[in-house]
């Protein structure tokens, strides 16, 4: 009997360590940036731990949306990893949202700057404490403009537009001091909620209105030119201390460089989604002449709002980025 005992506790010490099983989410398909992003992040945690994990992406809304993926990597449970939208983040930080906000970058050079100097960490920080989810690197870098069911030449236009926008309150109140009239819908709901006439517009970057389809339902896009996607690559705390370092050192690494190459991917492809688009007759492009205008009417609100969530200082610093 001991030789037998012996013998079972040999053949497990030889054979190898079960691998972990880690669970990944995300709202679109195979060809979407965010998913990209994802699938990179796993190559480079087994690049650089030297170990084998079990990722499972579910893809295509499988696991619900980006609020939900956030919720659960907040409970320890579902989700490991995933991309989240800032605006999902306000329950935990008033500021998570402001660092996504319109008008917030001058373009993508000045957004790119404001990553590289980790001026976020603040706010990466307050998320960790409060929610323990880890922003651990940052994707993104699409350019948001405004989809209707009519074209949308200036401010005058926009008056009254009935256009959905993100649940976090810094985008209603910018949009109704741009003269719209903004209202909160889920994503998944934008496409129904058009064609229904329920609102007339809403706003997203190309890769958005390209995978869910909106150029159906509000052909004209008007070129706003109004905020910078930043779309940080989430990491659940309750998983991450059950890792030993090497694979803690693994997940950040991992995290910051799938998050550079999600905004590569996504920055770069921008124009040619559009141009696709336009070519093929699905959607056109309408120049907004008003842009400056809108900034500037915009621009009160948004410094308001820094200064009542805490963000003023992190907000100046922004600015100061040249």
């Amino acid at each position: 009997m001991r030789r037998l005992i012996s013998a079972v506790a040999t053949l497990a010490l030889a054979l190898p360590a079960a691998a972990q099983t880690w669970h990944g989410a995300s709202q679109f398909n195979d060809d979407h940036a965010f998913t990209k992003a994802l699938v990179k992040f796993d190559e480079l945690v087994q690049k650089y731990s030297g170990k084998k994990i079990n990722f499972v992406l579910h893809k295509n809304s499988e696991l619900g949306l980006e609020k939900d993926y956030f919720a659960y990597m907040n409970q320890g449970k579902a989700v490991d990893y995933a991309i989240v939208s800032p605006a999902h983040m306000s329950t935990f930080s008033r500021a998570a949202p402001f660092i996504d906000a319109p008008f917030i970058f001058r373009d993508l050079n000045h957004w790119n700057k404001v990553l590289d100097a980790d001026l976020l960490k603040p706010i990466a920080d307050e998320i960790a404490q409060k929610a323990d989810v880890m922003l651990i690197g940052y994707a993104g870098g699409g350019t948001r403009n405004i989809f209707a069911t009519k074209p949308l030449h200036n401010m005058n236009d926009l008056k009254g537009l009935k256009v959905r926008v993100q649940g976090a309150p810094i985008w209603s109140r910018t949009f109704t001091a741009a003269g719209m009239a903004p209202t909160v819908i889920a994503y998944n709901e934008i496409y129904n909620a058009i064609q229904n006439g329920v609102i007339q517009a809403g706003e997203n970057e190309a890769a958005g209105v390209e995978q869910m389809k909106f150029y159906e339902v509000g052909p004209n896009l008007a070129m706003t030119q109004h905020a910078i996607t930043i779309r940080p690559l989430c990491f659940s705390g309750k998983t991450f201390k059950t890792l030993d370092k090497n694979m803690q050192q693994a997940v950040l690494r991992a995290g910051k460089e799938a998050g550079a190459y999600g905004r590569q991917i996504e920055s770069s492809e921008d124009e040619q989604k559009l141009v696709a688009l336009e070519k093929a007759g699905k959607l056109k492009r309408i120049p907004f002449s008003d842009r400056a205008q809108m900034k500037k009417a915009v621009d009160p609100v948004i410094e308001a709002y820094a200064k009542e969530i805490g963000a003023d200082q992190i907000f100046a610093k922004i600015n100061a980025i040249k």
